[in-house]
């Protein structure tokens, strides 16, 4: 009988654990590994870079729950790489990065692209191990598997040293894997129902992964049970659905005054799986450190993240999913005290989204991100990276469905296409809209390409204000006169779309937005929209971005 490779043992592995995609940058280092996927079943999206292949694998974890795919080549296509392992780790999400490696014999001589990658990913990656036999090849992949989706959820780096991808081992399949969940304790329940029939001001602060749909409707019915207003933390609003009675806004750059200052007057606090961090806590003010004024009752998956800036009252090792079903019993004993905040709290969240300020210009994003939320369906994907573009997005689109936010946490530049990409490739039949400003877009919008390829009709809306925004707002603020680095020379974005064989419009009006862009979703052809905001708007994202000392407006 002849014995399998480790690399057609690897891709068994990953048959096993339920795998249908992967994505990939292809590399000399890792061909046995390519050959192995050769009619193996699992669909395999050739990226231009390494970067949007391991955002793609991100943002498929993101949307799954499970870990996201991504085969890269070693050296330079590792580094390119990192970019999406960096978003998983502080987006808490699962993914397995797969990179290539010399052969054993050469390791320790600086080989061609050779990398120590327990050094170059041991800051950014929950485990990093390098495969150093095809007999132990299905044990490290299926811990791999278990590493990204337990406890806080998080990226895993594989390295393949070419020459072990060809050793031959016995075939060792281990079977689908269910991560394990720590579920809150009884006592842990009852001391949340005590915290809350003592208190007159509560508020639920929701974010973090591993989230479902079905956690999120149990999460629903709660508030609904105990009137309680919910804040979604930054980038995390498809948790709960903006039109929900008690969806009291996002809680994440540049928030309503009126929400940061319910969270500053809450007697009771209860963050469900996210960690209120940076952002999210206008800088770490929002909440004393290292003991909140307010009463906190912190829920996260991981251990380590208990206690670790804010110490709460009651911490509940437990992820959204455990959580959920174990207070699906919580009633309240009678009228709460806070009854009318939560409708006071819904009412002042849809005021401030509905609202857009009248910006300098002939196109005025604003009202056109607020009329195409209800023009859109309600289970429309969003993606977008990061630039001031975003916070017109944030403010003033209303997410409805859940899983329908694809962003970073991390901040990162670059995201929204790729994420999209891949988005479509899982969800053919919803409408994905990447929004994406000037210098976001061409960080990864070669992206564009795979999605021609693969016949995947996504929309770009590529916001033109022809600079670095924020960085240039920031830069203005704190030495005026003094602008540097931050002009941007532009391509004509629609005439790249078509050059690929996409759709491409030229937007420069409010008027002229929706026409054009009922012609891209006519086209059926990945499209963008060039729409050209005056660059004087950036004044007005004030609203939405931090000043860059880091001190909240």
């Amino acid at each position: 009988m002849t014995l399998p490779s480790a690399a057609r043992i690897l891709v068994d592995q990953l048959k096993a654990q339920g795998v249908r995609r992967v994505t990939c940058v292809p590399g000399e280092s890792y061909l046995a590994v390519l050959d192995a996927l050769y009619e193996s079943g699992i669909e395999v999206l050739s990226c231009r870079n390494e970067g949007g292949a391991a955002i793609m694998a991100e943002a498929q974890g993101k949307l799954t729950g499970r870990p996201g795919i991504c085969f890269v080549t070693r050296g330079p296509g590792a580094t390119n790489a990192s970019h999406g392992v960096h978003i998983a780790m502080q987006d808490s999400t699962p993914m397995i990065l797969f990179v290539g490696q010399v052969e054993s014999g050469m390791r320790e001589r600086e080989a061609f692209q050779e990398l120590d990658y327990k050094a170059v990913f041991g800051s950014m990656a929950k485990w990093v191990v390098e495969i150093d036999s095809a007999a132990r090849m299905a044990e490290h992949i299926a811990h791999a598997f278990r590493v990204a989706m337990q406890g806080r959820p998080g990226p895993v780096v594989v390295a393949l040293p070419e020459d072990v991808l060809v050793q031959t081992a016995e075939a060792v399949t281990v079977p689908y894997i269910e991560p394990a969940r720590a579920a809150p304790a009884a006592e842990d329940i009852a001391r949340l129902q005590a915290l809350l029939s003592r208190a007159e001001r509560p508020l639920a602060i929701i974010g973090g992964s591993g989230w479902d749909e079905g956690a999120a409707g149990r999460l629903a019915a709660f508030a609904e049970r105990f009137d309680l207003p919910v804040a979604s933390s930054f980038r995390r609003a498809s948790i709960f659905p903006a039109g929900h009675p008690n969806y009291a806004g996002d809680l994440g750059i540049g928030p309503d005054p009126r929400l940061k200052a319910m969270v500053a007057d809450a007697d009771l606090i209860i963050l469900i799986g996210g960690r209120l961090s940076e952002m999210p806590s206008a800088s770490y003010t929002l909440l004393d450190i290292p003991v909140p004024s307010q009463k906190l009752v912190h829920v996260h998956p991981g251990a380590e993240e208990l206690g670790h800036v804010y110490h709460p009252v009651l911490a509940i090792q437990a992820g959204p999913i455990a959580f959920t079903q174990a207070m699906a019993d919580l009633r309240p004993s009678a009228r709460p005290p806070w009854a009318g905040r939560a409708a006071q709290a819904h009412a002042d969240y849809l005021d401030w989204s509905g609202r857009p300020r009248t910006l300098p210009g002939d196109f005025q994003f604003g009202r056109i991100v607020r009329e195409l939320s209800d023009r859109l369906p309600p289970d429309t994907i969003i993606c977008n990276g990061a630039g001031n573009y975003a916070g017109w997005l944030h403010r003033h689109h209303r997410f409805g469905a859940f899983g329908s936010q694809l962003a970073p946490t991390s901040g990162s530049m670059g995201y929204g296409v790729p994420a999209a990409v891949i988005a479509k490739a899982e969800y053919p039949s919803r409408t994905v809209i990447a929004y994406a400003g000037d210098g976001c877009f061409l960080m990864n919008g070669q992206e564009f390409a795979t999605a021609v390829q693969y016949d995947l009709p996504i929309i770009v809306i590529v916001v033109d204000n022809g600079q670095y925004g924020t960085i240039r707002m920031h830069q203005e603020n704190h030495y005026p006169g003094r602008v540097i680095a931050t002009q941007l020379s532009n391509p004509d974005f629609a005439a790249y779309a078509r050059a690929f064989g996409g759709h491409g419009e030229t937007v420069r009006t409010t008027g002229e937005f929706f026409p054009a862009f009922e012609r891209a979703v006519a086209s059926r052809r990945p499209a963008i929209l060039h729409c050209f905001l005056h660059p004087d708007a950036q004044s007005h994202a004030r609203d939405f971005v931090p000043p860059a000392d880091g001190t909240p407006q």
